[in-house]
């Protein structure tokens, strides 16, 4: 990405042509970026306890307790919870600080819930968590097949690379997914195979390609060990395409269909995501996958592979660097020539020597004692992990919680006794890894906001003050860079995966233009791009190993007039919106949490598309708007992860969740399985408030909040009886104007500094309210003018107005209602005529499917 800051100090950012990654394409989440840059969100000050505090008090303080921790209860009390969105050289001093000083590996990250059954699956099969392919190789491929991945909406740029692979050469797409989702509109196959059987999916290809003899027997013979055990698992469980469309739910004829054209196409890329991660069987998952290329030889050639694609910026980066409870740094575990390889190159006589706890299991330890002093980085566990009411609970007793993040206030960061503010993107400076292994530079374009740090600042200043201040020397990130360089080349002939020893003796200037370039980069040797191509593998005999995979039922029982609750992203959202929920653009495509229902089912419970539904598990309950839709399986639904009590008055995913299903090798919890029930939720009145400030309604019912120009809308419902003007009250300046109608069930009140719009609240118990476009538009206006402040209680404008609706293009702000009127008056027929005239879809691509439905629904219209 190129940022540039204008005169006026606004910024404006477009994609970098010269990246390997994106070749100047940028998602909707990236293009909308300056709109996260305000500093009205941001934490700009250390706190204790709620009391603004200088740094140096900062730093003892979090030194203070946590030695003391340590000294009155034995390191494993203490724990990190970090993340993804850490620069790698973050990540490295955390590692450092936690495994190496502080005696204990109870530093666990988010990744953990998004990719660690790619790293144990990786692991196994390579013997290296090591990706093979490069995102040139779906470019190349003549068959894609993406297994759990909705690559349209969460890696759209790498998408639209596969779109134009399928344009230029004509290469096939399977999508392997319980739903219809935006991946699905370029595809030539759709998989909507049950929840969880994927294993039973790839077990079964096994069979048919031994039985077919489509197999690479000299690849098989020279590079691989331990076929006949997993291909006899794999037929106990899979024995024929019939068994296999049984289990999975699928038309026998399209397993057989797939399963002939996998058998007769050379190069074939298998891309996959967090439909196979998060699963308490990922892992097999991942092995089952690996299985198939190992069998036909597709691996560490143009064109194919198994590709995991992963679902947050520096995943990757965190891997290298031993992120994970279970990982050791530069790609080393607890084997003991590794613990004491680490020792001696960190002179860190009290390394841990074994693993700690993973993310599910921390915080179980946090709730029940064990771990009293917790430090969390740039995550939100206390949306984000399964069972969140569970984990909110034992951050309210925890002794000491530590909250690192550039945003004020989080979930978890309400649970915290200090709060350090953190450097956000635009000040970051360090570097990254992506999904193929490229590292790249993430360089500041603007100073430290307020005073906030880099998170290695704030933890090389807290070792220092634990006493450690000799092995935390450093003083830029590139000092960080160089020491993480050479301890991935330190005593490493080869066996090690990760070496970018190359890079160890950069200099400043040569870090600061470090151009992006996959690993390994060893010394005296070049980036290399490509794995395995000779073969080799990173196995004590330089062998890859197939691993038996037997297929598991549902983790969870089923009740009787259950749903399959599925979770994901949405398009132009990411993780717990506390940064994409600051763009008005970001918000506008989808307002609300909507639950996604099959009509059979929507039917069978009362569901109304719109209308509300609550949904319960045995952990907790939610409210949402209802989707009805054919895109979902039937017994199956889905709800996205986004939501949280910043946003929404009750649809926080995590406490819908449990946490006892889990993988037992990756740790990895099961997102995608939850049982639930459903009901309709009736409302006796709805409404919603516009408001200068956030706002978070406390009445009980339903109400979901987002960002629009100039401040915030917050749609509104409620079981009881309508509120009165008394009742309902806001911490909201200025005077009021109100208007109420007990016997119509009307309420209004709107607040005003002199001739300022500060907010306006509309309930009704009828359900006739105003349009939001106009009221909305008043909020970016210093003053109203006499008719304005007039027709303010009616809602609607005295002069005539266009409402833009909801935005569908969010890299160009093209919204529903501009872009139906462009396809009427100008007869557009298709996404490139509708491109050319608005410049809709021409960016990211991701509303090309939404897009053509609209254009659909046009077209039925003009026939009707």
């Amino acid at each position: 990405m190129l940022a540039t800051v204008e005169e006026d100090g606004s910024v404006a950012v477009r994609g970098d042509p010269e990246h390997p990654a994106n070749r100047g394409r940028l998602c909707s989440k990236g293009s909308n970026l300056p709109d996260t840059l305000g500093l009205g969100e941001r934490l700009l000050h250390p706190t204790i306890d709620g009391r603004r505090v200088g740094w140096e008090e900062a730093i003892a303080a979090v030194a203070g307790r946590l030695s003391d921790t340590i000294r009155q209860h034995g390191p494993d009390s203490v724990a990190f919870y970090v993340s993804g969105q850490l620069l790698t050289e973050d990540y490295y001093v955390a590692n450092k600080l936690v495994k190496g000083f502080l005696g204990t590996a109870n530093i666990d990250t988010n990744s953990r819930l998004c990719m660690a059954s790619s790293v144990a699956g990786h692991k196994r099969g390579f013997g290296a968590d090591a990706v093979p392919v490069t995102y040139e190789d779906v470019e190349l491929a003549d068959l894609i097949v993406l297994v759990g991945s909705n690559l349209a909406w969460c890696h759209p740029i790498l998408h639209q690379r596969v779109l134009a692979g399928k344009e230029a050469r004509g290469t096939r797409i399977v999508v392997v997914d319980p739903r219809r989702t935006a991946a699905v509109d370029g595809a030539d196959r759709h998989l909507a195979l049950k929840p969880g059987t994927d294993a039973t999916l790839f077990n079964g290809l096994l069979v048919y390609l031994a039985d077919a003899g489509t197999l690479d027997a000299r690849f098989v013979a020279e590079h691989t060990a331990g076929l006949k055990d997993a291909l006899d698992a794999a037929r106990a469980d899979a024995p024929s395409p019939d068994h296999v469309a049984a289990v999975c739910g699928l038309p026998v004829e399209e397993v057989a269909a797939f399963y002939a054209e996998f058998a007769t196409t050379s190069r074939v890329v298998t891309v996959y995501s967090q439909g196979v991660n998060q699963s308490s069987q990922g892992t097999d998952t991942v092995n089952a996958i690996l299985n198939v290329h190992f069998l036909t030889g597709r691996i560490g050639a143009p064109g194919m592979g198994p590709f995991s694609v992963t679902g947050q910026p520096n995943a990757m980066g965190g891997r290298e660097v031993g992120g994970l409870a279970n990982q050791l740094a530069a790609h080393m575990g607890f084997e003991p020539e590794s613990v004491d390889r680490v020792r001696r190159f960190w002179n860190a006589p009290t390394l841990a020597a074994k693993p700690g706890l993973k993310a599910v299991d921390l915080f179980r330890a946090v709730e029940d004692g064990t771990v009293r002093a917790v430090w969390v980085m740039a995550t939100n566990p206390a949306v984000s992990m399964p069972d969140a009411a569970r984990v909110r609970r034992a951050l309210a007793k925890c002794d000491t919680v530590i909250v690192s993040d550039c945003i004020a206030d989080t979930d978890t960061g309400r649970l915290a006794h200090i709060r350090l503010p953190a450097a956000g993107w635009s000040e970051k400076d360090g570097t990254v890894t992506n999904s193929d292994r490229t590292i790249s530079r993430q360089r500041p374009f603007r100073p430290l906001s307020g005073e906030a740090r880099p998170d290695w600042w704030i933890m090389t200043q807290v070792a220092r003050a634990m006493g450690f201040g000799a092995a935390f020397p450093y003083e830029t990130p590139a000092d960080v860079f160089r020491e993480h360089a050479a301890l991935s080349g330190f005593e490493n002939d080869g066996a090690r995966a990760f070496d970018i020893g190359g890079l160890a003796s950069i200099s400043d200037a040569e870090f600061e233009t470090l151009s992006p370039a996959p690993w390994p980069r060893r010394v005296g040797g070049e980036p290399t791009r490509r794995l395995y191509t000779d073969g080799r593998f990173f196995t004590a005999d330089g062998r890859a190993r197939f691993v038996p995979v037997t297929s598991r039922p549902l983790p969870r029982a089923v009740m009787p007039g259950s749903l399959i609750l599925n979770t994901g992203r949405l398009r132009d959202q990411w993780h717990t919106m506390t940064r994409t929920g600051l763009s008005p653009r970001l918000s506008s495509n989808a307002p609300e949490p909507v639950l996604d229902v099959h009509p059979r089912d929507a039917e069978a419970r009362g569901l109304t598309d719109g209308g509300l539904a609550r949904i319960a598990t045995p952990v907790g309950n939610a409210l949402a708007r209802v989707r009805v839709t054919e895109a979902q399986r039937p017994g199956e639904a889905f709800l996205p992860m986004h939501w949280t009590d910043r946003f929404t008055g009750s649809c926080v995913i995590g406490r819908l969740i449990d946490d006892t299903a889990v993988d037992p090798l990756s740790g990895q919890p099961d997102l995608k399985r939850m049982p639930v029930t459903v009901e309709p939720y009736s409302a006796a009145w709805t409404g919603f408030l516009i408001a200068r400030q956030p706002v978070e309604p406390t009445h009980g019912g339903y109400w979901a909040r987002r960002a629009v120009p100039g401040g915030h809308l917050i749609e509104l419902a409620g079981d009881g009886a309508l509120p009165s003007s008394d009742d309902f009250t806001f911490d909201l300046n200025g005077a009021t104007v109100d208007y109420s109608d007990g016997a119509r069930g009307v309420l209004r009140r709107a607040w005003l500094t002199h001739d300022r719009l500060e907010a306006c609240l509309f309930l009704s118990a009828s359900g006739g309210l105003p349009g939001r476009g106009w009221l909305v538009d008043l909020l970016s206006a210093e003053a109203m003018d006499a008719p304005a402040r007039r027709a303010l209680l009616s809602g609607r404008s005295p002069v005539p107005v266009v409402d833009e609706g909801r935005t569908v293009c969010s890299c160009f702000g093209v919204g529903i209602t501009r872009l139906v009127a462009a396809i009427q008056s100008q007869r557009l027929t298709t996404v490139q005529e509708v491109g050319q005239a608005l410049k809709a879809g021409t960016n990211c691509g991701s509303c090309i499917p939404e897009i053509k439905e609209i254009i659909a629904d046009a077209q039925r219209s003009n026939v009707a």
